[in-house]
């Protein structure tokens, strides 16, 4: 190149490698110090918090019975608290205490039906949880007619998270009267969504103020489809609903939320 030299960088003095390796070291044991603090102290942490803030339904049911042992409705629902808590949420959220099956509310049921009465009291039929009919059941009406309602029922467990009762659920929707596929009994059908049941549950019961925390339970079902007693088709997602019951700060529930003054929801089309 006309004999001129190729300037070169001069070679990295020892001082120059040395603060180097020293940052390299840091940012490693940074890493690694960081790594040791999330995977040793704050994971486990999270984790004993969360196991204490839930509670482990794993070991619970999944699938109510009928009387005669046929799989009856899914359980897609569970509640921690008082039932006095569970009572006056629900009734807080828009639901009424169902009435129990007798000889004289059977009659009242099928005239209301037949005559297309309101009966926002009108008993369900029961089913079987832990070797016992429903502990608690509800319902919400829809139009003016015990032939479409919205309705649960509760059963209580046989233990307790953190001292507090555990209830486990079944929402679903009644859509029609008729006779079951399985027994030839006149019974009512359900709808096949058992998940918009749960979902609107949970949350009417967060609208009215008693619910301290809602969270799902994943893959609470290994079977997302199935039958129920009545032979009626049934699908979800597997997800359990669970609420922790909490009372409002109010010293009562808002008269707007009190199933006597919330009007009743439009039959669907």
């Amino acid at each position: 190149m006309n004999g001129e030299s190729v300037p070169t960088s001069p070679p990295p003095r020892p001082e120059d490698r040395s603060h180097w390796l020293r940052r390299f070291a840091l940012v490693v044991g940074g890493v690694l110090a960081g790594y040791l603090v999330v995977a040793y102290v704050v994971a486990p942490l999270l984790w004993r918090t969360a196991t204490k803030r839930h509670p482990d339904l794993s070991g619970g049911p999944r699938i109510t019975e009928t009387a005669n042992g046929i799989p009856g409705d899914p359980l897609n629902l569970a509640a921690v608290g008082s039932e006095s808590d569970l009572v006056r949420g629900m009734t807080a959220a828009g639901w009424y205490p169902a009435d129990p099956i007798t000889f004289s509310t059977s009659l009242r049921i099928a005239a209301d039906s037949i005559l297309r009465r309101p009966d926002d009291e009108a008993p369900v039929s029961d089913l079987f949880l832990f070797g016992r009919k429903q502990d608690l059941a509800f319902e919400q009406p829809i139009g003016h007619s015990p032939r479409q309602r919205h309705h649960v029922r509760f059963w209580k467990w046989d233990r307790e998270h953190n001292g507090r009762a555990v209830w486990f659920g079944a929402a679903t929707l009644d859509q029609r009267v008729g006779l079951s596929h399985t027994t030839g009994q006149i019974t009512h059908h359900i709808g096949p969504n058992v998940d918009a049941d749960r979902d609107q549950l949970l949350q009417e019961l967060q609208q009215a103020g008693w619910a301290q925390e809602v969270y799902y339970e994943v893959g609470f079902h290994k079977a997302f489809t199935g039958r129920n007693g009545g032979g009626d088709p049934w699908h979800s997602d597997g997800r359990l609903g669970v609420v922790i019951l909490q009372s409002p700060a109010t010293a009562s529930p808002a008269a707007t939320n009190s199933p006597v003054n919330k009007p009743a929801p439009a039959v669907p089309e």
